[in-house]
């Protein structure tokens, strides 16, 4: 795999369906300045993405962030409760992109209907799911295309808009208080939350401790950019209570008064495109996560196995989530759950990094940067927009309750068969 290939993996996960749905919640929050909010937003991903890349670079591993953590805090309980945890957190996210693939396949083909709509969802999953089993150089590939696709579809959208924009709709003289900017942080910094998923692609880089902080800071470059055109694009053609309204359908909206009804079948195939690439970037990790953890003990041993010489147990096992969770439950109600994780995993990471500093040469100013603004968002999101969805709490307690059980229950059978596991503390 090349650097623009892994990068590319960590661009298809965070520019899925986010950038369709963020706009008009941030818009909401932050108004015209959502363009400013993406920009400080790249800046704390960016200082994340320094910590994972000095971490990569001395411990490539396919097991990607969780062995950024096993090295910080050991093969124990915190290891194990952060992967499963990553586990359960990305199957949600996975299939929370595959079912807003079915809602834009269902819109376009069979005027919404939610039958079908379950269908794609369904379909590109099992899709997806065979692209891997084939292996890491179709996913590079096929990612490849996607990306190509989606970046180049938003990058006409980005130069027409902005052509076409009315520069007194981002006058700063509109733009509301920085408290209140700062809060929309805590929206538009889940569409970087995806660049994680560049640490497992370590096993599949050449030379890892070189080309992988590349392809983390091309592919965090590349989305703040995009990210950032693309709000000054939406928010320069339409006022901030039109992007609010338009919810989703916001870029076609801004699309329309240069390209006309085009613009949104653009948007759609964009879409469709964006969320079948985030599909594929998020059941990517699941190999070599379980054969990494299944190795160190932290998951069952079956977690590993290869079925049929080339299906991975653990790959199938995520696919069979997803489905449950597409076509079961309604997601939508839960969408906080795998942004809430992460920036938990993000700030266990970064304290992990603190205690091997010497080893991977970090500046530690940077990374309490890092920890720091991983709280704030963290905080802020809890306190402007968790603390209003009582299912999300309820499920976010739910798999957290589930992780420490999977950990303790199945290290309890392991000790007592094969005695303490490597390195556990």
């Amino acid at each position: 795999m090349t650097v623009r290939q892994a990068a590319f993996i960590g661009v298809g996960a965070m520019v899925g369906a986010g950038i369709f749905a963020l706009l008009g919640a941030a818009g909401e929050v932050a108004g015209s300045a959502v363009w400013l909010s993406f920009l400080i937003a790249g800046v704390v991903a960016a200082l994340q993405g320094y910590s994972f890349a000095k971490l990569g670079a001395q411990y490539p591993s396919a097991g990607g962030l969780l062995e950024y953590v096993a090295k910080g805090f050991g093969e124990g309980h915190v290891t194990g409760i952060t992967a499963w945890l990553v586990y359960v957190a990305n199957a949600i996210v996975t299939a929370m992109v595959a079912v807003s693939f079915g809602s834009y396949a269902s819109a376009m083909f069979t005027g919404g209907n939610a039958t079908w709509a379950k269908v794609f969802s369904a379909l590109i999953i099992l899709a997806m799911t065979a692209v891997n089993i084939i292996g890491s150089t179709l996913v590079a590939k096929a990612q490849t295309v996607i990306v190509y696709v989606v970046l180049g579809i938003l990058v006409i959208f980005a130069v027409v808009t902005i052509a076409n924009m009315r520069l007194s709709l981002l006058a700063p003289s509109g733009y509301p208080p920085l408290r209140d900017i700062v809060a929309s942080v805590a929206l538009t910094f889940f569409a970087f939350l995806g660049f994680g998923i560049i640490t497992f692609t370590a096993k599949d880089l050449a030379d890892p401790t070189r080309q992988l902080p590349r392809a983390m800071y091309l592919a965090l470059g590349i989305a703040t950019v995009i990210y950032v055109a693309t709000a000054v694009g939406v928010f320069g053609t339409l006022t901030a209570e039109e992007v609010v309204s338009s919810g989703g359908t916001a870029l076609a909206v801004a699309a329309e008064p240069a390209l006309g009804a085009a613009g949104y079948w653009l948007m759609s195939v964009t879409a469709l495109f964006a969320t079948a690439g985030a599909t594929n970037s998020g059941l990517y990790p699941a190999p070599g996560l379980c054969e990494r953890l299944a190795h160190t003990g932290q998951f069952p041993p079956v977690m590993a196995r290869r079925l049929g010489g080339r299906a991975s147990a653990g790959l199938l096992i995520a696919a069979a989530v997803c489905l449950v969770l597409a076509l079961a439950f309604k997601l939508d109600a839960i969408a906080s759950i795998g942004s809430a994780v992460a920036l938990l995993v993000f700030i266990f990471i970064t304290v992990a990094h603190f205690r091997v500093r010497t080893q991977t040469g970090a500046n530690p100013l940077v990374l309490g940067l890092a920890i720091a603004s991983a709280g704030a968002v963290l905080l802020t999101f809890v306190f402007t927009t968790l603390i209003h969805e009582p299912a999300s709490i309820l499920t976010l307690l739910v798999i957290l309750v589930v992780s420490v059980a999977l950990d303790l229950g199945w290290k309890y059978r392991h000790t007592h068969r094969a005695g303490p596991l490597p390195g556990a503390h």
